[in-house]
């Protein structure tokens, strides 16, 4: 099953679980340029000794509202998916917009592990194809909607996830204008398939991430990469390490699984994932980290709730 498929098939769970909540507009104030950068700078901290990116998409499940509270001290990077740029429309969190009402708790939430340490990421793109594609096509009238929806609800950084055809040159233009519109500080990530990485794929995007990395690894803060869905697996070390032995960096490659067999192929259990991360860092000093797609439904190890899957996997590193 590809990336794409599974994380359609987990977005079609989670709009068929979607609940209005009663609330104002989003807690979070429009912010202009400066103030902005202010924001970006107080959550600006050192790079934690391993990452744990916890991948929020689904913010109800079965009528209740899933809060990333319970995340707070574990993940050092909370990623909000998924958003996409519509021909012809405004920019939309899922299938809404992200000043609907029903986010307004989210906002606040979010603000809340942001003063505690953690970062709060946006992630572009994802299975549903077209915000890449509306990049391409018309650059300035869609980067707008992503740099303005950054700016408004405070994003520490951005994920941009390509499961269709984006050109190295249109993904390095991408990069070089949110370094400007928003500073050194400001986290760019991306989040290839592990194939890709490895030099076995040229699935996300279209081209090839060792001539990215060659030409804007600086600006690349690090790559959350998958290995799910048949582009790699966390069994054991091996698929990690062919993305070390074709030249990355590994504090820049967080190893990305999935939480729970529901949500894709390559689901490892937590015990066995638990040995895999500790050979990593083992082999690796300065290994990157660990993401997990997704929260709500991330299977339990060790404690009541989702969270525990991250507690569970930070541990395992040491961290």
């Amino acid at each position: 099953m590809s990336g794409r498929l599974a994380r359609a098939c987990t977005a079609l769970l989670a709009v068929g679980a979607l609940a209005l909540t009663a609330g104002t507009a989003s807690a979070h104030a429009p912010a202009d340029s400066s103030t902005h950068h202010d924001a970006a700078a107080l959550h600006h901290r050192t790079t934690p000794a391993h990452h744990v990116v916890a991948y929020y998409q689904t913010q109800y499940s079965n009528g209740s509202y899933v809060s990333p509270l319970p995340l707070q001290n574990t993940a050092t990077d909370i990623d909000v998916a998924a958003f996409h740029l519509n021909a012809g429309k405004s920019i939309t969190l899922n299938d809404d917009p992200p000043s609907s009402s029903k986010y307004t708790q989210m906002w606040q939430d979010l603000a809340t592990l942001q003063q505690s340490g953690a970062h709060v990421e946006a992630m572009l793109g994802g299975a549903a194809q077209g915000s890449y594609a509306d990049l391409h096509n018309d650059f300035n009238t869609y980067y707008p909607q992503l740099r303005d929806t950054l700016r408004t609800y405070h994003f520490d950084g951005v994920d941009l996830d390509m499961e269709e055809t984006f050109s190295l040159a249109d993904t390095e233009h991408l990069i070089n204008q949110l370094h400007t519109d928003f500073g050194s500080n400001f986290i760019v990530n991306l989040a290839p398939v592990a194939s890709d990485l490895s030099g076995g794929s040229n699935f996300s995007g279209g081209f090839s991430y060792s001539q990215l990395d060659q030409d804007m690894g600086s600006k690349i803060s690090w790559y959350n990469a998958q290995f799910y869905c048949g582009w790699g697996d966390l069994s054991d070390t091996s698929a990690y390490d062919a993305v070390i032995q074709n030249g990355f960096d590994p504090s820049r490659v967080v190893a990305g699984t999935v939480t729970n067999s529901a949500n894709c192929s390559g689901y490892i259990d937590p015990s066995q994932l638990s040995g895999t991360l500790n050979s990593l860092v083992g082999e690796y000093a300065n290994f990157g980290g660990v993401a997990g797609w997704e929260y709500f439904n991330a299977v339990p190890v060790n404690g009541t709730g989702p969270a525990s899957w991250y507690a569970a996997a930070k541990s395992a590193m040491g961290s």
